[in-house]
């Protein structure tokens, strides 16, 4: 049998500011993310199977990626733990997440992968992740 992959891309907005950054990314700022999320598998041959000649429900990604990553993460500030202010604005409104990591490109990418590789359930598997941070830039985990 052929592994194929499956592709969806999906769009968020968040904003974030790196703490000690030494360029104009130190101060809270946003961007429209678009993250792409490729699994892997073999498509279903069983005749009777609604999913027959599917790796997975495009459906199905959907509804994991809303709701693992989506929700949390869209129209959210995103903070390391010692950023300025970071308690009383996660005190003031209600989706600020606080990192212990520096809320960059690379390790939102991280982050993502991190919560999509255990959901994503056998025989099929994440394959990669792609976080573009503006039109022309993104990280991407590959497993």
């Amino acid at each position: 049998m052929s592994q194929l992959q499956i592709t969806r891309e999906f769009r968020f907005e968040g904003a974030h500011a790196l703490t000690h950054y030494d360029g104009k990314c130190r101060q809270i700022h946003g961007h429209s993310y678009k993250l792409m999320v490729t699994i892997t598998g073999e498509p279903s041959h069983k005749p009777e199977d609604p999913k027959s000649g599917m790796i997975m429900d495009f459906n199905d990604l959907k509804k994991i990626v809303s709701t693992y990553v989506l929700e949390p993460l869209d129209h959210s500030l995103m903070l390391r733990k010692d950023a300025p202010l970071s308690s009383e604005l996660s005190k003031a409104y209600d989706n600020v997440i606080i990192f212990d990591f520096q809320p960059t490109c690379e390790q939102l990418t991280l982050y993502i992968a991190g919560i999509l590789d255990p959901v994503i359930t056998p025989p099929n598997r994440l394959h990669s992740v792609r976080l573009y941070e503006t039109p022309t830039s993104f990280a991407e985990w590959v497993k």
